[in-house]
């Protein structure tokens, strides 16, 4: 990515409002409890023609004893390190605290361009108090007084961003980038997953359920061809969400599927398929994604040579006429069969895209409907003429015949197992349609 820009500064003080406020989007959790943001956060954003990505990013605390606060310091320092510029964002309400002097610090041997951002100067009496934080000395620029709320102050302060990047940047350079999504309930390893594909700590993990609030994305590449992926929030049943953030990560988490092209399932091997799994399938099916299930922790289950075949077998049970879902076993602890779950998600990908020329499509499927014709209806014989391919975004197939509201579903669901039979479409749904004729 070129023209990066990173927000960081103490908890608190407005950061997700600003990252917001410069993607022109609600992408980030806005909560008024600190510590909401805990990994990095990326997002696109442009000012006077030139393009730019925004990292947002946890509150930096030195001397706590909180769980997370470690990992979200290792979080910020990799932010800053990537950023060409560095927004330090304070507090004009709360004024200059020791938490915005320990982190200045920290900022001090950077040679990047940074400008100390003093957010929630909503009125002129905040706006000269703002200068106070001249005294942080981190900072060749003056002061910005803001109010990333409403917005005001920032065009100023971008005018002066955007001077430091070389080129005009790129518009969205995730855009035609094939899009996997990791989701499932909370703790069976979504963000443990992300790491050890990535070899690096992207997504902070925990042994406590929840530690993943955003959908973090991250870039990866394999086999030449890079993909999006994009770790998620644990969902749990609607009656068990009674925090206002889990409500909110929820949220983003089924918006992120609706944004996908694949969605991996990610299932505990010592709980096994359960309901809240397959709602989670059943809406990446309605959505039209492409879908596959990962078993996770299969180095806790007790086994012999039939264990994963009973396992497998009771799952294709329960998905019932989804049997076109793929399974793999997997356990991330010990990087067992992660990399295969990967080019499993790659190849659904490449069946969801897949495009079956007329002819082809023709010669195989006319050959099955005359083997095994549409039952006649009240006396009256249906005949399928040919059938084509649409150009959607997912397999869709439109067969013309003279009668096709006398087709009953039983059949469209024989003309489904023969298309998937003769053509590689696992982990995809397909559509059928009729036309006349």
């Amino acid at each position: 990515m070129a023209n990066i820009v990173a927000i960081v500064g103490r908890p608190n003080v407005g950061k997700s409002t600003l990252f917001n406020r410069l993607v022109e989007e609600r992408k980030a959790i806005e909560d008024n409890m600190s510590g909401v943001t805990r990994d990095r956060h990326y997002g696109h954003a442009q000012w006077t023609g030139k393009f730019f990505s925004v990292i947002d990013t946890g509150g930096y605390v030195t001397g706590s004893e909180d769980m997370y606060e470690a990992e979200i310091r290792k979080q910020v320092k990799l932010a800053i390190e990537e950023s060409d510029v560095i927004l330090f964002v304070v507090d004009c309400h709360t004024g200059l605290t020791d938490l915005d002097s320990e982190f200045a610090k920290e900022l001090r041997g950077s040679k990047k361009p940074i400008y100390v951002v003093a957010n929630k100067a909503d009125n002129q009496e905040k706006s000269f108090a703002a200068h106070e934080f001249y005294a942080l000395g981190v900072s060749d620029f003056e002061v910005y007084p803001i109010a990333s709320a409403s917005g005001s102050g920032t065009g100023e302060l971008l005018d002066q961003v955007i001077t430091h990047f070389e080129d005009e940047g790129v518009e969205d350079p995730d855009a035609d980038t094939p899009k996997i999504s990791i989701l499932g309930r909370p703790n069976v390893g979504k963000s443990s997953f992300l790491n050890a594909l990535l070899g690096k700590d992207r997504s902070i993990v925990t042994d406590e359920a929840g530690t993943t609030r955003d959908s973090i994305h991250t870039r990866y590449q394999l086999f030449g061809q890079d993909f999006i992926i994009t770790d998620t929030a644990g969902i749990r049943k609607k009656s068990k969400v009674t925090d206002d953030v889990e409500f909110y990560s929820v949220m983003r988490s089924l918006r992120t599927l609706e944004e996908s092209d694949v969605i991996i399932i990610i299932v505990d091997a010592t709980r096994g398929l359960e309901s809240q799994d397959m709602s989670l399938i059943s809406l990446a099916i309605k959505n039209n994604k492409g879908v596959m299930i990962m078993v996770n922790k299969w180095d806790l289950i007790e086994k012999d040579h039939k264990t994963m075949n009973k396992i497998k077998d009771d799952m294709l049970e329960k998905l019932g006429e989804n049997k076109w879902i793929p399974i793999i076993f997997t356990s991330v602890l010990e990087k067992q069969r992660i990399f295969q779950a990967i080019e499993l998600a790659v190849k659904v990908y490449e069946n969801k895209t897949r495009r079956i020329p007329t002819s082809k499509l023709n010669d195989v499927m006319l050959a099955e409907i005359e083997r095994y014709p549409p039952p006649a209806w009240k006396g009256k014989y249906i005949k399928i003429k040919y059938s084509t391919q649409l150009p959607t975004k997912n397999p869709v197939f439109a067969f013309f015949c003279n009668l096709p509201q006398y087709i009953k579903s039983p059949y469209t669901r024989y003309l489904e197992n023969r298309l998937r039979e003769n053509f590689d479409f696992e982990g995809v749904p397909v559509k059928i349609i009729y036309k006349n004729k």
